[in-house]
C-alpha cells in the first residue's frame, strides 16, 4: 500500500486523474452489476440510493470545489476575489442546463413520455445512459481539475483533497449504475445487456478527467473559474434531477436522511483527506 502510494504520487496529475476516474468507472460497474443478482430491487432502495448521491455531490460541490476555488482567487490576486467562483458557478449550471435542454434524456425513475431534450426515436436504453452521461461529464471534469491543481503547489489545493472528491464520486457512481441496469433488466433486456449500458454511462468520465486536467495546466489563470464551474453543473444536476426524481414515489423522509447522510460521508472525507 505503501508503495502503491509513493507511485502515485510520483505520476503526472493527468496520469493521476485517469486513473482516478477508471476508479470512479469501475464502481459504477459494481452498481450495473447488481443486475446479475436481481432482476428488481425495490423503489424505496433506489430513492434512498439516488438521496445519498445528491448528498455526496452537494458536499463535493462547496467542500471539494467552490471553497478551494474561492481560496485559489484570492491566492492568484484577482480582485474581487469572489468574481471568478461566482461566473465559473453559474457558468457551470447554464452549461448544464442547456445541455439538457439539448440533448436527448430520460431519467431513470421516468415514463418514456417523459423524455428530456429535442425530440428523438432514440430507444429507452439510450435515452437513460444520456441522463447519467450528461452529469458524469462534470464529475469527470471536477476530478481532472483537482488533481492538475495540485501541480501549482496552492495551499488550497493538495493531492488528499483531489483524492477525497475521487473516492466520494466513486461512491455516488455506484447507484447512478444501478439506476441505468435494473431498470433496463425490469423491461426485459438480458443481465449481460443490461449490466453493458449501465456501466457505459461512466466511460466519459476519464476523458472529461484527461480534459479538465489539461486545461488547467496549461493555463494557471482559469484554475477558479475551472473548479466552480464544476461545482455549479453539479448542483444543477442535484436540483434538477437527482432530489426531484428520489421525491417522486413518496419517500421524502428516507431520501432526506439518505441525502443528509451522503453530504456528511463525503464532507468528512474532504476534511479527514484534505
Amino acid at each position: 500500500m505503501i508503495e502503491f502510494r509513493s507511485w502515485f504520487i510520483d505520476l503526472l496529475p493527468i496520469w493521476q486523474a485517469l486513473l482516478a476516474t477508471l476508479f470512479t468507472w469501475g464502481v459504477t460497474a459494481l452498481g450495473a452489476g447488481l443486475v446479475f443478482f436481481f432482476r428488481k430491487v425495490h423503489q424505496s432502495i433506489l430513492d434512498a440510493m439516488m438521496g445519498f448521491a445528491a448528498g455526496v455531490m452537494l458536499a463535493a460541490s462547496y467542500w471539494s470545489l467552490l471553497a478551494p476555488a474561492i481560496e485559489m482567487s484570492t491566492e492568484l490576486g484577482y480582485f474581487p476575489f469572489w468574481l471568478p467562483p461566482l461566473a465559473g458557478f453559474l457558468a457551470g449550471g447554464l452549461f448544464l442546463s442547456l445541455c439538457d435542454k439539448i440533448i436527448p434524456h430520460l431519467h431513470p425513475t421516468f415514463k418514456m413520455s417523459e423524455v428530456e431534450g429535442i425530440p428523438t426515436q432514440w430507444k429507452r436504453k439510450i435515452l437513460l445512459v444520456m441522463a447519467i452521461t450528461l452529469h458524469n461529464i462534470p464529475e469527470g471534469l471536477a476530478i481532472g481539475v483537482a488533481f492538475g491543481s495540485v501541480a501549482y503547489g496552492l495551499e488550497s489545493a493538495s493531492l488528499g483533497a483531489a483524492i477525497a472528491l475521487a473516492i466520494g464520486i466513486g461512491l455516488q457512481n455506484f447507484p447512478e449504475g444501478a439506476a441505468v441496469s435494473l431498470p433496463l433488466r425490469r423491461d426485459g433486456m438480458s443481465r449481460s445487456r443490461s449490466f453493458f449500458w449501465g456501466q457505459l454511462s461512466a466511460v466519459v468520465e476519464p476523458f472529461a478527467a484527461v480534459v479538465g486536467a489539461v486545461l488547467v495546466l496549461s493555463m494557471q489563470a482559469i484554475l477558479p473559474y475551472a473548479l466552480s464551474f464544476a461545482a455549479g453543473a453539479m448542483v444543477f444536476v442535484v436540483m434538477e434531477e437527482l432530489i426531484p426524481g428520489a421525491h417522486r414515489h413518496g419517500n421524502s423522509d428516507l431520501v432526506t436522511y439518505a441525502t443528509l447522510g451522503g453530504f456528511a460521508i463525503m464532507m468528512t472525507l474532504d476534511l479527514a483527506l484534505g
